[in-house]
């Protein structure tokens, strides 16, 4: 099992889109938060140590990430998914993002089927 999280500044739109489109990947857990004060779930040096791959969507939560957890993110994977705050929670085109530019670190190239 691979232990994804995701990142971004107020945990309500790109991280928990990644969070949801990801959680039903077989062999990956995913969890979202919000490295910014008022995000809905702030990040936590937890979910970091529990983290096996840590995607952020933009290089100001990267450096964020790095300030505020340094210590927590030895031998910790940190990729920056380059994505702006430009979308809604599940926007069909964040989803196709989300898909391309995180699906290709993860071991499952593609997402399930889904039953009709």
């Amino acid at each position: 099992m691979t232990n994804v999280l995701f990142v971004c500044s107020a945990n309500r739109l790109r991280s928990p889109t990644a969070e949801q489109v990801f959680s039903t990947w077989p062999g990956i857990e995913t969890d979202s938060a919000g490295i910014s004060n008022d995000a809905d779930v702030l990040l936590s040096t937890e979910q970091i140590e529990w983290a096996d791959i840590i995607f952020v969507m933009e290089k100001a939560h990267r450096n964020k990430l790095n300030r505020k957890f340094r210590s927590s993110l030895n031998n910790k994977r940190v990729i920056c998914l380059d994505i702006p705050d430009d979308y809604e929670f599940m926007d069909p085109v964040l989803v196709r993002i989300l898909e391309n530019r995180a699906g290709r670190y993860l071991r499952q190239a593609e997402p399930p089927l889904s039953k009709p």
